[in-house]
């Protein structure tokens, strides 16, 4: 027999993902919207895909309109108090 616990409430904290290996910076990722033309995503730095975008109007008049996304990583942890503490397994009591 399987024990399952119902926790009807804990606090949890929502933050960047700090873990090994989770980027650290923002990704920024843009896409020409006419033709779907896209550079390497740019990790930290806004700046070199706003001048893809500026440049590849330049070359192609007609392009004007982007779709541009910045991501972030977040990890869900227990807040102090939270029966899955650090282990994330339910603490016998």
């Amino acid at each position: 027999m399987t024990v399952k616990a119902i926790i009807r409430a804990a606090e949890w904290h929502l933050g960047a993902d700090t873990e090994d290996g989770a980027p650290q910076q923002p990704l920024h990722d843009v896409e020409c919207t006419t033709c779907g033309e896209s550079p390497e995503c740019v990790v930290g730095k806004r700046l070199p895909a706003e001048v893809w975008a500026l440049k590849h109007t330049g070359l192609n008049p007609e392009h004007r309109g982007y779709r541009a996304v910045q991501t972030s990583f977040w990890r869900v942890t227990p807040a102090p108090g939270n029966p899955l503490g650090q282990t994330g397994r339910i603490h016998a009591s």
